[in-house]
């Protein structure tokens, strides 16, 4: 019936045939779409497993359905009336070119639902493939190009990779900062340097939060204040930066905060003072030990001496870094298994510096500031029970109370 036409034009035929064939190939598109992505998209929907649920979110079956249209034209056209050799070769190369495209989409969407199944594991937190990814993704879209312009072309591909080698130079500056964080993204992942929910800082790019994102190229951090910082994943090798990690998974964190002691406020202690302080829980032990400690050197010395300038006695201020220590040292919140120092720092202008050197039993960040601030809270509430100043710069109100 079709051949009929051509009494009336020749190119009446191969019009009307390529016409129809396209209809066809539509009407087929519209119905493949509607059994197979929607017969997918109900069941995932009705599903309990998620790994259908990315395939359909990264839209893999409607890229792959695609596919059917141009494959009925790569069939059909050979069967077109009045088709010369030439354009029904053409056609098809067309045909054919396009399902590789399709077929190159699809792979790079199934990477990516890949990448989502597994960034729903534990392990995607230590081990994130999310730039490997996008690396493979890189070379599936290189020799998806490459073969789609062969097929159009009717060229071998290997004719069209050959002359890549001239292009080498031009790809490497092209492609530098892909290069960079392929290097980059291998090292981070064979080290375990940087892992999604890692806390970092990277005070050049002025970063200081958690990792939520590793790609190829960036890695995006949120910080503290809720902004988004993203810094280039080979900055992560050429530049320093600190991980906490180590500080979460150890189960403590740590305070290493002074007290600054008026000097003039330390002295030698009395025996009243001696004996009121061994009524504290916190000290008796220490005082007791102390006293035998410095009778026995008192008793050695190689002259009997009755000055007691000549003598080692205590001091409030080595009662009170005791006072200290024990206390750390009995507290609930404070991790026995980790370094315990009170220790005393080089003296300055603004006194004796008495370092807490320690750990909490917790890394979470609000407790560890509730815990930090209650030992601090206690200590310097009894620094004067030990006769000890706190040092302070002179207020406007101290100025006013020397008139």
């Amino acid at each position: 019936m079709i051949e009929q036409l051509g009494t009336i034009h020749p190119l009446l035929p191969p019009g009307v045939g390529l016409l129809v064939l396209l209809a066809g190939a539509i009407i087929i598109d519209l119905i493949a779409k509607r059994i197979l992505v929607g017969t997918v998209r109900a069941f995932a929907k009705r599903s309990s497993i998620t790994w259908d649920d990315a395939l359909v979110a990264h839209n893999v079956f409607g890229r792959l359905v695609q596919v059917v249209p141009a494959l009925i034209v790569f069939v059909g056209v050979p069967f077109v009336p009045g088709l010369p050799e030439g354009g029904v070769q053409l056609i098809r190369n067309a045909a054919m070119g396009y399902m590789v495209l399709m077929s190159t989409l699809t792979l790079t969407a199934m990477l990516s639902a890949a990448n989502t199944i597994y960034a729903a594991l534990p392990v995607a937190k230590e081990r994130p493939l999310k730039g490997f990814v996008q690396l493979v993704q890189i070379v599936v879209w290189i020799l998806g190009g490459v073969l789609t312009i062969a097929v159009v072309l009717d060229r071998s591909p290997l004719l069209l990779l050959s002359g890549f080698g001239a292009m080498t130079a031009i790809l490497l500056l092209v492609f530098k900062d892909t290069i960079l964080s392929l290097v980059a993204s291998v090292q981070l992942t064979a080290q375990d340097m940087v892992r999604v929910g890692d806390w970092i800082e990277i005070p050049q790019f002025g970063a200081d939060g958690d990792v939520v994102d590793v790609q190829l190229h960036t890695v995006k951090v949120q910080n503290w204040d809720k902004t988004i910082t993203t810094i280039p994943t080979h900055r992560l090798i050429t530049d320093s930066f600190k991980n906490w990690r180590g500080m979460s998974t150890s189960g403590g964190r740590r305070i290493k905060r002074a007290i600054f002691l008026d000097v003039s406020s330390i002295r030698f202690q009395t025996q009243d003072e001696i004996d009121h302080f061994t009524r504290f829980a916190l000290l008796k032990d220490y005082i007791e030990n102390k006293e035998q400690e410095l009778a026995d050197y008192n008793e050695g010395l190689a002259t009997e001496v009755t000055a007691e300038v000549n003598r080692r006695r205590m001091t409030n201020v080595g009662t009170f870094r005791a006072y200290a220590f024990n206390y750390l040292k009995n507290h609930p919140r404070i991790h026995d298994d980790m370094t315990l120092i009170v220790r005393q720092l080089a003296p300055g202008p603004e006194g004796l510096p008495l370092e807490v050197y320690c750990f909490t039993s917790t890394t979470e960040w609000a407790a560890y500031e509730d815990i930090q601030s209650d030992i601090f809270d206690h200590l310097l509430a009894i620094v004067p029970e030990f006769g000890l100043r706190l040092y302070q710069k002179p207020a406007g109100s101290d100025l006013a109370n020397l008139k």
